[in-house]
């Protein structure tokens, strides 16, 4: 079956020096604050040590001392500061923290996530978007005892204590608010016509629907490789992740790349943190953003139709279909994708071969500084081949038209 080279990159368990991460602001000088001697007596009971008695202990001492409350939340807010240093965004935390622990754990760390944010220096549109998103999304806490509550801390802060260096970003839009010929109300239109190609139960809407999306889509790019011939940017590539969740990662990762390829950039998946870390110019970031979510929406939907299919005719292999279904999806789309691509390349004027040329090896350079060892990941599991030649027509059913002629 098909394969990728969006390969994952082991981060290891510890972080750049390789050391024991330690409690943020051990040599801190206020040990004088209310509750602070509590605070490190039960992190040091609980944190380094995996066992439940000894969550047990630190937890007594925390639901015992009123005075700690503060000073433990405080500590959080520098567990999270960490997580910064170390690589990480917000959504990146709250995912990892969704898939190891419960929803307490979630509702906890993203209530830190804001406190820390309040006194934290601006990191750029992505970063505030995920702000917006954690409160977005605020609920009042569930009422529990100070025992149990107590205990929720430490085994988040657990987490937080271990958590390895990623690489870091770099939001490639510090210039692009300032500069001439940015759309955002293309995007605007693009996010429209997405949103309704989702939405709608008939095939044949939800392709012109995305077809007329990736035509602005390529527009899009081509106006800002325009703008580059004329007045060169001072932007370099960014990057930006986007979560690859389980189940079926794999297929949804192949997916990813291939839209990540068809708009000039390159992704790199990490399955243990269930991302891909995207990089290229902004403009195209947006597209990969827009298009990715919206096929695999599609997919998701055109898959479920598919397998009341097979169950009404008596098929029962839901696992095997539904994996072998987004391995096709994911093949068949690259593959149209990249006739898009190649169909686009003999239309580029000579004004814009080097400018675009260029671009291709900054993205290239910049994802190689960022990943320099990657590996080959194959697909597992594509066996059912009704699921194959369903996903195979569903993706057809998503093609994208040509990209317009370019001036």
């Amino acid at each position: 079956m098909s394969s990728t080279d969006h390969g994952s990159t082991d981060h290891g368990s510890t972080d750049d020096s390789g050391t024991d991460h330690g409690t943020p602001g051990d040599d801190r000088p206020g040990d004088d604050r209310p509750g602070a001697r509590t605070v490190e007596r039960a992190f040091r009971t609980a944190l380094y040590d995996t066992a439940d008695t000894a969550l047990d202990t630190g937890a007594s001492l925390l639901a015992a001392d009123r005075a700690a409350d503060a000073e433990l939340n405080r500590r959080g807010t520098e567990f999270v500061a960490t997580a910064w240093r170390r690589g990480w965004q917000p959504a990146d935390l709250v995912r990892f923290v969704r898939r190891e622990l419960d929803d307490v754990h979630v509702d906890l760390v993203a209530q830190l996530i804001r406190t820390q944010s309040r006194d934290d220096r601006a990191r750029g549109r992505r970063w505030a978007a995920q702000l917006e998103e954690l409160s977005a999304d605020t609920a009042p806490p569930p009422a529990t005892d100070r025992f149990s509550h107590a205990t929720t801390v430490l085994e988040l802060y657990r987490l937080l204590l271990r958590l390895p260096a990623l690489e870091p970003l770099q939001e490639p839009e510090a210039h692009r608010q300032s500069r001439p010929g940015s759309h955002p109300r293309m995007l605007t239109r693009i996010r429209a016509l997405l949103a309704k190609a989702e939405a709608t139960g008939f095939p044949q809407e939800a392709e012109a629907l995305t077809a007329k999306a990736q035509e602005l889509m390529a527009r899009h790019s081509v106006d800002e490789a325009l703008l580059d011939a004329q007045a060169p940017s001072p932007d370099a590539p960014g990057a930006c992740r986007i979560g690859v969740e389980p189940p079926y990662e794999q297929a949804k990762a192949v997916l990813l790349g291939a839209v990540a390829d068809a708009n000039h950039c390159r992704a790199v998946w990490n399955e243990s943190f269930a991302f891909s870390t995207v990089v290229g110019f902004e403009a195209d970031l947006e597209a990969v953003e827009l298009l990715y979510t919206s096929l695999l929406v599609q997919a998701q939907s055109a898959m479920a139709k598919a397998e009341a299919a097979q169950r009404a005719g008596g098929r029962k292999r839901t696992k095997t279909f539904r994996q072998s279904f987004l391995a096709a999806y994911a093949h068949r789309i690259g593959t149209r994708l990249g006739e898009v691509t190649a169909a686009a390349e003999t239309q580029v004027t000579d004004e814009l071969l080097p400018v675009l040329a260029s671009r291709e090896v900054a993205v290239t350079a910049a994802t190689d500084r960022m990943f320099p060892a990657t590996v080959s990941t194959r697909l597992r599991g594509v066996t059912d081949e009704a699921g194959w030649n369903e996903g195979s027509e569903a993706a057809d059913r998503a093609r994208m038209r040509s990209r317009p002629r370019l001036p």
